[in-house]
């Protein structure tokens, strides 16, 4: 047997793999391959012909069921996964708005604003590992029900704030009941999807991050400027009251849909079910972990500091811009709030666009690290650029370039964050990571320090831009080693 182009028409009519031959032959469904297979008569019909015959129907087979089994997981889950993800970032911010309204009426400087929207952070630090390990225990129906219950009660509750000590124990709070969840998220993913698809898993749903404030703005703008004095409340304490009354709703949801294990999902037929199960099972295996590492061996494992340094990094842009976008753009121009809401939806558009084409293409090349320093070098080349033009459209333009780069490579954190460990280690693990990232809630409290100090916000925006560069270069030389591949087995 061997490989070898057709030469004729008479070879090329011969071969079994073109549909339409003459004779009894009969093609191979689905082989596309460099050249045609050429069978001599006393070779058809050995044992060897048929082992690869009936490898090639296999292989065709369970591509036909890892399709289909892939499209059901993610059209059950991340659609789910996305609407939960949303009201997180509605609940988080939000304050970037109220603060339009709520800072004067308060009487907050903006020192205060960012050591509160800072504090919070102070919180989401505390209860990472605990409540991801709480996810790998009891599962993620039971866990992300008593999340959403808790952030979405306390959010509501920030409209009734009255001072800073009561605005700062409110966001300190906040972050404790939200602590867990975009970790669980990302630990659940590793729980239904193959390595290769995770990227695109999370993206599916990180992208709702951006659209919290493509559709958010619009609509808080709206609240602050139609709903203000409505039965004697101020539009901002509106806007957390009708924000985070739909969290409090979809804690119940989540027991009813949501399923902790793939061997669980009644949803799947059994061989979709079973080919999932061995799937992930075999990439398990492949990772050569035995047991539990435990806590020490993720601390000590020098991958796990070198990802939450980058992030870390990357989340002081992105928390800054998160919680500062509608004041920086305020500072643009004349606008109203309404304005102000409506401008603040075009970067983090930029951010699902950019989240969807980066995620897929590093799920096509196999290559995380590069894609994620690629977006970090983008966006602080667009802060810096907004931060030294003069003329506003294009301050505004180059922002909204830069805020987009940043979103869309947060997808890629939480795949390589995902891929060192499995089961409780990977928990402990995503957990970690996004503890030793969590400096980068600094950024809020940094940018307010600065307009306070200086009047304005240039030197903030420069300032933003030189941790994104730094994360840009750590990201370039971080070792993030993936998952060795899975060796297709051929029986012989």
């Amino acid at each position: 047997m061997r490989w070898v182009t057709p030469r004729t028409e008479n070879e090329r009519l011969r071969s079994p793999h073109i549909r339409g031959t003459l004779g009894r032959q009969k093609p191979y469904p689905n082989v596309v391959n460099p050249g045609f297979l050429v069978w001599s008569p006393w070779l058809r019909h050995t044992a060897s012909a048929q082992i690869i015959e009936e490898f090639l129907r296999a292989r065709a087979l369970d591509n036909s069921i890892e399709a289909r089994t892939i499209g059901l997981v993610y059209w059950r889950l991340v659609p789910m996964l996305f609407v939960l993800m949303f009201f997180n970032y509605v609940d988080r911010a939000n304050l970037s708005f109220a603060a339009l309204r709520m800072n004067q009426d308060l009487g907050f400087s903006a020192s205060v604003y960012g050591f509160g929207a800072t504090i919070f952070f102070a919180g989401y630090v505390l209860l990472q590992i605990p409540s991801n390990m709480m996810v790998h225990r009891l599962g993620a129906r039971l866990w992300l029900c008593v999340i959403l219950l808790a952030w979405g009660a306390v959010s509501t509750a920030t409209a009734f704030v009255r001072d800073d000590t009561s605005f700062y124990v409110l966001r300190f709070v906040l972050g404790l009941a939200e602590a867990g969840f975009l970790p669980a998220a990302a630990l659940y993913v590793t729980y239904w999807f193959p390595e290769k698809y995770r990227a695109r898993a999370i993206a599916g749903y990180i992208i709702a991050t951006s659209c919290s404030t493509i559709i958010g703005g619009p609509i808080a703008g709206a609240i602050l400027t139609f709903m203000d004095r409505f039965l004697g409340l101020h539009g901002w304490q509106w806007m957390f009251i009708i924000e985070g009354t739909p969290t409090i709703l979809l804690g119940f949801f989540v027991l009813v849909w949501l399923t902790d294990r793939p061997h669980q999902a009644t949803w799947l037929d059994r061989t979709s079910r079973d080919w999932l199960v061995a799937k992930l099972e075999s990439e398990k295996a492949a990772l050569g972990q035995t047991g539990d590492p435990g806590f020490a061996a993720v601390l000590k494992d020098p991958r796990v500091w070198n990802l939450g340094l980058v992030f870390g990094c990357g989340l002081i842009g992105l928390y800054g811009l998160l919680l500062w976008l509608p004041q920086i753009i305020k500072e643009m121009g004349q606008l109203s709030d309404l304005q102000v809401g409506f401008l603040s939806a075009v970067p983090p558009a930029l951010g699902v666009l950019g989240a969807i084409l980066v995620s897929r293409r590093s799920d096509r090349v196999g290559d995380r690290k590069g894609h994620m320093a690629g977006c970090y070098f983008v966006a602080g080349v667009g802060l810096l650029a907004s931060a030294l033009v003069s003329d506003p459209v294009l301050a505004y333009v180059f922002l909204a370039i830069g805020n987009g780069a940043v979103l869309a490579a947060s997808p890629l954190f939480w795949t390589i964050s995902g891929s060192f460990f499995t089961g409780a280690a990977a928990a402990t693990c995503i957990a970690f990571v996004n503890i030793v990232a969590q400096f980068g809630g600094l950024g809020p409290w940094l940018i307010g320090a600065v307009k306070d100090a200086t009047g304005s916000f240039t030197l903030a925006l420069i300032t933003l831009a030189a941790f994104l560069f730094l994360a840009a270069i750590l990201a370039v030389a971080m070792r993030a080693e993936p998952k060795r591949a899975i060796a297709p087995v051929l029986a012989e």
